[in-house]
């Protein structure tokens, strides 16, 4: 065989098998990249289902909600007594806790102390109110003024006044006389006029005591411990406009002594009635001119109505309104 065809022969074999060579790494490569893609796609697929699964379980725990049945699980499934108590008393819950459910809840060998714990997480605290007309609808420690006269009946709050400061009157003829005439003791209470307004000249209040949501606002605090407990502990007055303020005339002194708390003659006489544990419903006996009025009671100490002892005037809580 010729040199010339021996060289074409063996070229011919050299391009063969690159060519070979070439469509194997070719198809090598391809078939890698379609690997890595499938790899790949599977891969992130089950990140993504592990984030899901992850998202769905701490969703699932955050909104946990308790109910009967998951209580009667925990315990059959041999949880302590302790324990499924601390899961009730920190989840959120919607549990029956009427007279049949119960029962059958003990029926079920729930433990007494797992259903307390049930029923008083099932308790809702009523929610307080400030302005409603249905004085058996829970309020807020205070004395309202109840507004019939308006389009749509409400009540209105009066919220207290401290009396900042006393004053004397009459001291010249005191002196003069020798004590023969009275020098009086007055309250000084700041404004002029109230905030809460009466259409009415015989306004119905209502008050509620502490005791009448369980509360402990210091609203009726007359000091050391104690507050008050009924209407009769309040004096309702007539106020003396003067600029800048109102005065109550709350003790007189002469010759003959000493008088301290609102006098007998300055007090104006209202009815009062229980309408609920806590709860008192106040009017007046007779129509009230126009002008400003206020519920007086004393801070430290004392008995019957009106400011008494020595707590003086600085020691007067009023809750005052206007009649118009």
């Amino acid at each position: 065989m010729k040199s010339s065809n021996i060289f074409r022969v063996i070229l011919k074999g050299y391009l063969t098998a690159l060519h070979l060579v070439t469509g194997l790494a070719s198809v090598i490569k391809k078939t890698m990249s379609e690997i890595q893609k499938v790899v790949g796609h599977k891969m992130k697929k089950y990140i993504g289902g592990v984030i899901a699964c992850m998202s769905l379980f701490a969703t699932n725990a955050h909104a946990e909600t308790l109910s009967n049945s998951d209580v009667v699980a925990l315990l059959a499934a041999g949880l302590g007594e302790e324990a499924v108590i601390a899961k009730i008393e920190t989840s959120d819950s919607e549990y029956l806790t009427d007279t049949t459910t119960l029962l059958a809840l003990r029926d079920q060998g729930v433990p007494s102390s797992v259903i307390a714990a049930m029923v008083k997480r099932a308790t809702v605290e009523p929610d307080l109110s400030e302005d409603s007309p249905n004085p058996l609808i829970p309020h807020f420690t205070g004395v309202y003024l109840f507004d019939d006269w308006s389009s749509e009946p409400r009540m209105w709050k009066i919220d207290p006044i401290a009396s900042t400061q006393t004053k004397t009157g009459g001291i010249l003829g005191y002196a003069i006389t020798g004590g023969i005439a009275s020098a009086s003791v007055k309250a000084v209470i700041p404004g002029e006029t109230a905030r809460v307004n009466s259409s009415s000249r015989r306004p119905t209040f209502y008050i509620y005591l502490d005791s009448a949501n369980g509360g402990q606002s210091g609203t009726f605090s007359t000091g050391f411990g104690a507050s008050i407990q009924s209407p009769n502990e309040f004096s309702l007055v007539k106020l003396k406009e003067k600029k800048g303020r109102r005065e109550a005339r709350i003790g007189s002194m002469n010759i003959g002594g000493v008088k301290a708390g609102v006098m007998d003659k300055d007090q104006i006489a209202f009815v009062y009635e229980q309408v609920s544990p806590g709860v008192y419903k106040i009017q007046s006996e007779t129509e009230l001119e126009a002008g400003e009025y206020g519920f007086i009671f004393a801070l430290g100490g004392g008995v019957g109505p009106g400011i008494s002892g020595t707590a003086g005037a600085s020691g007067a809580r009023v809750f005052g309104f206007t009649v118009e």
